[in-house]
């Protein structure tokens, strides 16, 4: 599996990367608060970080969900996440959910690692359509969604609450193979 780019490449999830997802999540939690707050919440501690990283392993390997972490060649650090979730093998359809470090944000990182991330799915999972779930004030998440040319399709009403906080309506974009 070969997902390299420019200065970046992704990785499946590895139990070694318990440490520094924990990093990541914790010097990104305000990032992750609002739209990964499970995320979050499961890997405050290095010792959560571990179940959490054993969990997402064994369900990359049953094909069940994937998360990919994103890295930098120079530095190894772990600059980001990207799920492929919500997987429907009948109807061959995945979700793609998101977050890159403060420190990257804004560099078209993000957009290369998922037009990489889609060449996969189409070609090595046999998907068909892929989803992005984005609330209309991330701005920058619809940029992501549209530079790698996914279609807005329409607001799903309430699709999401975010702890604390009455439920969102979402905006739907997808992407057919």
């Amino acid at each position: 599996m070969d997902l390299n780019f420019d200065s970046y490449y992704l990785e499946p999830i590895q139990e070694k990367h318990a440490w520094g997802l924990c990093d990541f999540v914790t010097s990104n939690s305000d990032r992750l608060k609002r739209y990964f707050p499970v995320t979050l919440a499961a890997n405050v501690t290095p010792e959560l970080a571990i179940i959490f990283t054993n969990k997402k392993v064994k369900e990359f390997q049953n094909n069940q969900e994937y998360l990919f972490i994103l890295r930098s060649n120079l530095e190894k650090n772990i600059i980001g996440i990207i799920y492929l979730k919500e997987l429907n093998w009948k109807t061959k359809q995945g979700e793609l959910a998101y977050c890159i470090g403060y420190n990257y944000e804004g560099q078209g990182i993000t957009s290369k690692a998922i037009t990489v991330l889609t060449k996969w799915a189409f070609s090595q999972k046999a998907l068909q359509t892929l989803q992005i779930i984005v609330h209309e004030t991330n701005t920058a998440s619809i940029k992501v969604a549209l530079k790698c040319n996914f279609t807005w399709q329409k607001t799903l009403p309430k699709e999401h609450t975010p702890p604390n906080e009455d439920s969102l309506d979402m905006e739907l974009y997808e992407r057919c193979k």
